[in-house]
């Protein structure tokens, strides 16, 4: 799962956007570019509520990355 952060989102934004993840037991790898964050969630995904997760503050959209068959 690719979790996009806004353009204008602040450290605040992504300490709860980690911590929504920690407090799920998932791990994660942030990638900062020049002009958007894009974090990396690892494990089980399917269990996340993706819904409320782009409803925390700082997130632009999130993806779900298909599964392999």
């Amino acid at each position: 799962m690719l979790i996009v952060m806004k353009r204008s989102a602040g450290e605040t934004d992504m300490r709860g956007v980690k911590q929504y993840l920690v407090e799920r037991d998932f791990d994660f790898h942030q990638s900062t570019g020049a002009n958007r964050t894009i974090i990396g969630v690892i494990g089980e995904t399917q269990t996340i509520d993706r819904q409320e997760l782009r409803s925390l503050p700082g997130v632009l959209e999130v993806f779900k990355i298909p599964e392999e068959e």
